[in-house]
């Protein structure tokens, strides 16, 4: 099983690679800028030589950037909107540089304008940003837990993909916290069956890239986003290994991004998840 953690690279990849292994994971997830603002840090050819040098020894793969939260493609304003696109085309060719497999992306919130004219400014971004880029960097958008005017429902991103004719590069994020707020209870396998049947209709399980491993401190249909440590919210042990051992996700990259003081702490729920796993026959 691919498992790891979001990680920060304010001290550098190889740094960051060190932490992985520190924490036994062998894929992680970091912001590819500041996630409350903007400012990018530079990634030196020397750095990206190092990182390249130990990644394999490692087994760190796959990578993800995750871009900055102030990113939303759904603005009606026109500053954000245009940060919003200059964001994804720059951090798609630094990720590139990097050799990262995907880049997840919030799709966004509407702020008040409307959920159809939120879908459309999105579609109208990632066709002028994304659609042109020859890159291999697959673009993920993140499924969301349905908070105020934020767009990100499982029927938001197949009319996305739908309206955008399914590109080859552009794929799905699910997060567990998210999926219980908009109304998934894990604790029944027959629940995440639904899940399943409901993204093989629309999206197609072939696009889902990376899952956000989370525990939810909310219960199911509360439309809230806070995430639990793994064991310590409503999903607990029964609906953690509902979910990750179905067998069209246990074979993708699983990142947690639980409240931990330290990064350190994100081995001692690894630890754990595997303890579980091992008690079960996948």
């Amino acid at each position: 099983m691919r498992l790891g953690a979001h990680l920060s690279i304010a001290k550098g990849l190889e740094n960051a690679a060190k932490t992985a292994e520190e924490i036994k994971a062998n894929t992680f997830q970091f912001f590819t800028r500041n996630p409350r603002g903007g400012a990018a840090r530079q990634i030196s050819a020397e750095e990206i030589e190092k990182w390249q040098e130990i990644r394999d020894p490692l087994d760190l793969h796959p990578i993800i950037g995750h871009l900055p939260y102030t990113v939303n493609m759904a603005s009606p304003k026109s500053r954000p909107y245009a940060f919003a696109k200059m964001v994804i085309a720059e951090d798609l060719k630094r990720m590139e540089a990097i050799g990262a497999e995907y880049v997840v992306i919030h799709p966004g919130s509407h702020t008040g304008s409307g959920r159809e004219k939120g879908i459309a400014r999105i579609i109208a971004c990632l066709q002028e940003v994304f659609l042109p880029e020859d890159g291999q960097v697959t673009l993920l958008l993140e499924t969301m837990a349905g908070q105020g005017t934020e767009i990100g429902s499982l029927q938001d991103v197949a009319e996305i993909l739908d309206r955008l004719d399914y590109p080859e590069r552009l794929g799905v994020c699910l997060d567990t916290c998210h999926l219980t707020g908009i109304g998934f209870d894990f604790l029944q396998k027959s629940e995440v069956e639904r899940l399943v049947k409901v993204i093989s209709e629309t999206i197609g399980i072939e696009r889902i890239g990376a899952i956000h491993l989370n525990d939810s401190k909310m219960p199911p249909g509360s439309f809230k986003d806070r995430h639990a440590r793994i064991g310590q919210g409503y999903l607990g042990k029964e609906g953690m290994l509902n979910f990750i051992t179905h067998p069209c996700f246990r074979e993708l990259p699983m990142i947690l991004e639980t409240p931990v003081d330290d990064y350190k702490q994100y081995s001692e729920e690894i630890e754990l998840l595997r303890s579980w796993l091992a008690e079960v026959e996948i």
